[in-house]
């Protein structure tokens, strides 16, 4: 279902759409490919639970997000929600070489250029069309847009699998060497509201990229035994992190479960099954009003913060005849 969201200043209209299977319910914007909102129920208001057909239980929306268009143009930079690229995370000093060429971006985390720049993905308004249990976003992004070379299209599918679990697919072509790397910039606060720093968090990952002051990885591939960086074990998340996870699996062709987040007051639990090599946890220390420090965790699925500088890192160049494919599934469930 599409319905109208709002109107951008310039007249430009934004829509929402609305996938509901196996009762969850998710909401996607054309604006940002933002996802505004995942509706799930508790543990007793799972159909698991015998309370469930008695009505018993709740249902809430477990991602930050805004209920009007507004919202989200007052407060861009945390993404809540949004599709973030062309390049997630961060270039360092906002410019990279590919063949011989270096490529001036812009840069709008200090120095740095961080999730396509002031204007990414997630400033643009995008195509829209129904797809089985689920919606499929579009764009083009010129040569040029932000620094980046290469006129790249791009293709987002948002679906509902039979089980509620909500799988994002995307894919690009370009005509010219250049870099990608996308992912979905949702906080999660599995309680619906609160500090979520009492979740706990299990991700398959024996090491993590160290970074320096401007947040930069310095190309170590750092092990995670005996550190606070180990979440191997499942454990509470804590606050103080933004940082990339090297995934044990590596780059994969189909998504592989990697991480899984819960809830022990509420029993909902998450999880993370992509085909990409990385990771990063954000604890959103630094959120402000309407939000409070820490009320959602953003978990990341990426190749890893500045690998077009870093040749030792995962590959993130896309070129004439390849085709970009990335895929994350989040499943939602419960744990007694």
């Amino acid at each position: 279902m599409s319905e109208l969201f709002g109107t951008l200043s310039d007249g430009t209209p934004v829509h929402r759409w609305t996938l509901e299977r196996a009762g969850v319910r998710v909401r996607v914007l054309t604006y940002g490919g933002i996802v505004q909102s995942v509706e799930v129920p508790d543990r007793w208001g799972s159909p698991r639970s015998s309370e469930a057909e008695s009505g018993g239980g709740r249902t809430a929306n477990i991602v930050l997000g805004f209920a009007g268009l507004d919202g989200y143009l007052a407060h861009p930079e945390p993404y809540f929600g949004a599709l973030v690229g062309r390049y997630a995370n961060r270039i360092g000093n906002a410019r990279f070489p590919l063949d011989g060429l270096t490529y001036a971006l812009e840069p709008n985390d200090g120095p740095h250029c961080l999730h396509g720049g002031g204007h990414g993905f997630d400033k643009r308004v995008w195509s829209a069309r129904p797809v089985g249990h689920g919606v499929r976003l579009t764009r083009v992004s010129p040569h040029g847009e932000e620094g980046f070379p290469g006129r790249l299209e791009v293709s987002a599918t948002y679906t509902l699998d039979e089980s509620g679990a909500l799988r994002i697919s995307y894919e690009a072509v370009t005509d010219e060497p250049t870099v990608v790397n996308l992912t979905s910039h949702s906080y999660f606060n599995l309680a619906g509201s609160g500090h979520a720093g009492g979740h706990e968090l299990r991700i398959a990952a024996s090491r993590f990229t160290p970074v320096d002051t401007g947040l930069i990885p310095t190309g170590e591939l750092r092990d995670v035994t005996d550190s606070r960086f180990d979440f191997r074990t499942t454990r509470k998340v804590g606050s103080g992190y933004d940082h990339n996870f090297v995934l044990d699996k590596g780059v994969t062709e189909a998504p592989a479960e990697v991480a899984e987040l819960h809830d022990p007051a509420s029993g909902r639990l998450l999880t993370i099954a992509t085909t990409e090599p990385g990771i990063q946890v954000y604890t959103a220390d630094h959120l402000s009003a309407p939000f409070e420090p820490c009320e959602g965790i953003a978990l990341e699925t990426q190749h890893f913060p500045d690998s077009p500088n870093r040749p030792q890192f995962p590959s993130a160049q896309l070129r004439p005849g390849a085709v970009y494919r990335s895929e994350t599934v989040y499943g939602f469930g419960v744990r007694d």
